[in-house]
């Protein structure tokens, strides 16, 4: 399938509000995670199934040509992305964390 440009539906409108609100609500912990550089109560493997998920939450919008499921996913993995990549360099510094 191609992505192509249609009139929004209501379940259009349901998916895009539900894509911003989970999307809005990860942002306070990417943010915090950014500004402290603190990643030691952070679950790893959580983190990792979750960025996963996501992945392939997008993969599977991108099938669908569903932008409301593209957009959400593709910010919420690039946040994810970050507080992922952050834990995993946490593990391999020797600096000690700031708390």
């Amino acid at each position: 399938r191609t992505l192509k440009t249609r009139t929004m539906d209501t379940t259009d409108w349901i998916g895009s509000a539900a894509a911003t609100f989970t999307t809005t609500a990860f942002i306070p912990q990417a943010w915090k995670v950014w500004r402290s550089r603190h990643t030691t109560d952070i679950s790893l493997g959580m983190y990792a199934l979750f960025t996963l998920g996501v992945a392939l939450w997008l993969t599977y919008g991108i099938l669908l040509a569903s932008w409301p499921i593209i957009i959400a996913n593709s910010i919420t993995l690039l946040l994810a992305g970050a507080v992922l990549v952050s834990t995993v360099a946490r593990l391999f510094s020797r600096v000690p964390q700031r708390r």
